[in-house]
């Protein structure tokens, strides 16, 4: 097989696994968001002290989330910045993913609690949940959402990101699996979802990089990245998430290893859905933090 540079990967592996970009077609104001730019903003964020023996340690984890919201947003300060994308009176549902292997961390999970209580919604009107949103009363009145979850390679759809996270609000989630799960975009235009997503968080602490057969899991194929990637746009957030995936595949065996299947939905959410931004080129990457072992060009 033929040997390609580290240089030459991390600027094309990503072009050809995803290829070109729209802009993100959900209302900005939605998300607190400016003016229209040319780039579609990310922020990526490591800590080394994040996981402390094999644990999140919270502490660190609430800082690195503060520093990359402010960075986001663009305001001054982090209770402003969450009142950016929450207000007083939305209803919301924070949708995490609880895959034993590799799920949502609690800490996480009660830092968003902690924080939107914070901007004054209720607890009653917050729920976390996964599995069972179609049935839990708060996601259906939901006026906002944040999706949360790890970034791990998948049997069906190459990777499991924020795009397929949704996969719960369908009623029939098998029906997005034909063609290694190519539409997964149509669930952000369902009506408990559309217009609703007021963050993206995707977990890169432990992300997984090699599987092969469903549920797959092995935890050699795991290693600590300590970060996480923020973001309106979640097809630009997975676009970024899956970059550092693939240089992570060939750092570790030496050659290119293209995912099994390949994760073309990221790239058709932009192209076919006109849903987001999926093209390197057309995202402005802003890394914060830890810089060790980066696997993408300094940001």
């Amino acid at each position: 097989m033929k040997r390609i540079t580290r240089r030459t990967l991390l600027k094309n592996s990503a072009l050809a696994a995803i290829g070109s970009s729209l802009y993100f077609s959900l209302p900005r104001r939605v998300f607190g968001m400016g003016e229209e730019t040319d780039l579609t903003k990310v922020v990526l964020i490591r800590d080394e002290n994040v996981i402390r023996d094999g644990k999140v340690d919270k502490a660190t984890l609430e800082k690195m989330l503060n520093r990359a919201l402010i960075e986001l947003t663009g305001e001054a300060d982090i209770e402003s910045a969450w009142r950016s994308i929450l207000k007083p009176d939305d209803v919301l549902g924070i949708k995490t993913n609880v895959w034993n292997n590799l799920r949502t961390p609690v800490e996480l999970e009660e830092l968003m609690v902690e924080r939107a209580m914070e901007v004054g919604i209720k607890r009653e009107d917050i729920s976390v949940d996964d599995r069972g949103i179609n049935k839990n009363e708060v996601f259906q009145r939901a006026t906002a959402l944040i999706n949360a979850r790890p970034m791990r390679t998948h049997a069906w759809s190459g990777v499991g990101s924020l795009l397929k996270n949704y996969i719960m609000f369908s009623p029939r989630p098998s029906e997005y699996h034909g063609d290694s799960c190519a539409d997964l975009a149509k669930l952000w235009f369902l009506p408990e979802v559309k217009g609703k997503t007021r963050l993206n968080v995707l977990l890169m602490l432990t992300p997984l990089f090699h599987g092969v057969g469903p549920h797959h899991f092995n935890k050699a194929y795991t290693w600590d990245y300590k970060g996480m990637i923020i973001g309106f746009d979640p097809v630009a957030v997975d676009s970024v998430g899956l970059r550092i995936l693939q240089a992570k595949r060939f750092d570790h065996f030496g050659e290119e290893s293209p995912l099994n299947p390949p994760a073309k939905h990221i790239m058709l959410a932009d192209t076919r859905h006109h849903l987001g931004t999926a093209n390197p080129e057309k995202i402005r990457l802003v890394s914060l933090g830890w810089k060790e072992g980066l696997l993408l060009p300094e940001a």
